[in-house]
């Protein structure tokens, strides 16, 4: 199929999808539109009308309540030294103290809808979908998705807007500061405003703060993000079996999918830029100035700042000379310890910081000098991917970050961590357990994002098969534990079998005499009821 047949598809697809307007529901994302005026914002209240029954949040058909919100008074580390001076601290009390607490499977800002992992009218419907491998979509599968996401860089979100202000900017709340914007920009808006710098007043910004990276919140919000970007799909095109496909970037020699027919390859002329019969050739990045707005001690207001920007592998080889291999990946999964130390970039031994990229894939000591594994990928885009605040505005974001989360999961899957590995406090601010995440309504708290996919309701294809690969993940703890108590083992059989050999010579002459054996000479060792109180006891 040629390049110009390729793109036709998309464009007559991208059409049939613009009449799928109509049929808009409630997403997931930042502040609800009906929440984002005056009287929300003074009374600090966004409990929505559930249009169902009309009453906030449901409560007449039992989906929720309006209720004051809970937050976590555990401890938080020290690379924030600040109180008061961020919007972002005890998410989202700045703006609203009372949301809809749901109940059930029921969720959403006014819990109109179902928990990921359900469905039905009444969300008792269980449900997993498969995330699969981009090169094994079929071309009309892929030319979906391509236009898929084309039709969320142009489509209005109808129920989110963006803060273009602080709150003290907005009067406190008598003025508010909001604007619209297309569902894909919304996304990155997210993503931006998680990551973005404290305005402390003047030219004066603190930089070391980030909700959604270099901490333990990072892996659980990026698997948040991703669900309900999924989810905002599935609803704008109306196909509730959507799901992001994953690119294995394992052992690449260069960026398979920086080409025409999937996210768009190298413009001929000028190659920091993508081609012109890429369909992404025509996108404008947001978001991405980040030094600007903190000069301005302004907040990202969503317009266009020119196309995006790519030129992979003419990257700084010194900070990041290749792409991640199955051997790094392998070695970041054997990692025991999910967290440790100051739970920031300088983390030593930590599974997070070294997926994240911020520790030696080989030896998974800090290394911020070098990008690795997830943060490799990033540098080695060399453009709009390379900066943290604005790198959703590639649409390669959510393959790469869909890869990510299934490492993670394979991880969950090996380790089979209780929640009480995920630090309960000391993380750097946001990142604790019960902290809610930023900037999301509904709220959601990191500690509800660190359990298996398929509680979720997705899973990924290389997990499902050969079924071997799952196997042997189960098996690897329990391999891990036996070669670490090996030696101990030999040496003690050969003891055993010198003991029991002295002891045959010595005891067989009393046997003989005592005319045999009964059940008081020879117990069992474990009586046959009490195999089922046999637990495997893990170091969690």
């Amino acid at each position: 199929m040629t390049l110009m047949l390729s793109c036709c598809s998309v464009s007559m697809l991208l059409f049939a999808l613009g009449f799928l307007l109509v049929i808009l529901q409630p997403s997931t994302g930042q502040f609800p539109r009906v929440c984002a005026n005056v009287q929300s914002l003074l009374s600090k209240e966004c409990c929505p009308p559930w249009d169902g029954d009309g009453s906030p949040c449901g409560e007449l058909s039992n989906r929720g309540s309006c209720q004051n919100i809970l937050l976590s008074q555990a401890p938080l580390g020290p690379q924030f030294p600040f109180s008061g001076v961020d919007d972002r601290e005890e998410w989202p009390s700045v703006f609203y103290n009372r949301t809809c607490r749901c109940e059930g499977n029921f969720m959403g800002y006014n819990c109109g809808e179902c928990k990921f992992g359900f469905s039905g009218f009444n969300c008792t419907e269980r449900q997993v979908k498969t995330r699969r491998n981009i090169f094994q979509l079929t071309t009309s599968e892929k030319n979906r998705f391509l236009a898929y996401l084309n039709l969320a860089k142009n489509i209005p979100s109808q129920e989110y807007v963006i803060a273009t202000g602080t709150y003290t900017q907005m009067n406190n709340g008598s003025s508010p500061m909001f604007r619209d914007i297309n569902v894909y920009d919304l996304f990155v808006w997210m993503h931006y405003y998680a990551s973005r710098d404290t305005l402390l007043g003047g030219s004066n910004v603190w930089r070391d703060i980030d909700f959604a990276h270099e901490a333990p919140g990072f892996l659980p919000w990026h698997r948040a993000f991703l669900l309900m970007w999924e989810r905002q799909i599935q609803k704008i095109t109306g196909d509730e079996n959507f799901t992001i496909p994953y690119w294995d970037w394992r052992d690449a020699e260069d960026c398979g999918v920086c080409n025409d027919e999937y996210m768009g390859g190298r413009h001929p002329t000028n190659p920091n830029l993508l081609s012109p019969a890429s369909i992404f050739s025509s996108w404008q990045v947001i978001c991405t100035q980040s030094e600007e707005y903190n000069s301005q001690q302004a907040l990202c207001s969503a317009t266009s700042e020119g196309p995006i920007r790519r030129n992979p592998g003419n990257n700084d080889k010194s900070r990041t000379p290749r792409l991640p291999s199955s051997a790094d990946v392998e070695f970041c999964l054997s990692l025991t310890q999910y967290e440790s130390g100051p739970m920031d970039k300088m983390a030593n031994y930590s599974f997070r910081n070294t997926l994240e990229g911020f520790a030696d894939p080989q030896t998974a000591i800090s290394n911020p000098s070098q990008s690795s594994l997830h943060n490799a990928l990033h540098i080695y885009m060399n453009g709009s991917m390379s900066q943290v605040q604005g790198s959703a505005n590639d649409p390669i974001f959510v393959l790469h970050h869909a890869f990510v989360d299934s490492i993670f999961e394979r991880w969950l899957r090996r380790h089979r961590p209780m929640l009480e590995v995920y630090p309960a406090a000391n993380a750097p601010i946001g990142h604790n357990r019960e902290n809610y995440m930023v900037p999301f309504i509904p709220l959601y708290r990191n500690g509800e994002f660190f359990k298996p996919s398929r509680e979720l309701g997705y899973d990924y294809a290389y997990l499902q098969e050969p079924a071997l690969e799952s196997f042997q993940d189960f098996l690897t703890p329990y391999l891990q534990q036996a070669r670490q108590i090996w030696a101990w083992l030999v040496g003690a059989a050969v003891f055993g079998s010198v003991v029991t050999a002295v002891l045959t010579r010595h005891i067989r002459p009393c046997w003989k005499k005592k005319g045999g054996t009964s059940s008081e000479i020879q117990p069992l060792l474990i009586e046959s009821e009490d195999y089922n109180n046999i637990t495997y006891q893990s170091n969690f």
